[in-house]
């Protein structure tokens, strides 16, 4: 049997599952999340990311600024966030632990 969801519905469940992923912030349709992370550290978090979002046909803006590393997930063009989208968060969380306990 299948289960349709109004609207409402499904943005307060992705609302909700947002709120699980500590450190993200929303803006509008977009979520951000800031990370301290080496160069090193970068690279292996780009690479482990591109996999997942490759996967999901998603496409985050990842960008590296002196210590940090940012990363952007969602269009920003009007368009609602995805559950998608709030899946791939929660694999970059993933990757990032994954990178840094390493």
């Amino acid at each position: 049997m299948r289960v349709l969801f109004n609207s409402r519905a499904k943005h307060d469940y992705l609302s909700d599952a947002l709120t699980l992923l500590s450190g993200w912030t929303r803006e509008g349709e977009q979520i951000r999340r800031t990370l301290v992370i080496d160069d090193t550290q970068h690279a292996a978090l780009t690479e482990r990311v591109k996999v997942v979002a490759d996967a999901l046909h998603l496409r985050p803006e990842i960008s590296r600024r002196s210590d940090s590393t940012q990363i952007c997930v969602g269009h920003g063009n009007g368009e609602p966030l995805t559950e998608g989208e709030v899946l791939l968060a929660a694999r970059i969380e993933d990757a990032y632990r994954a990178v840094t306990e390493s």
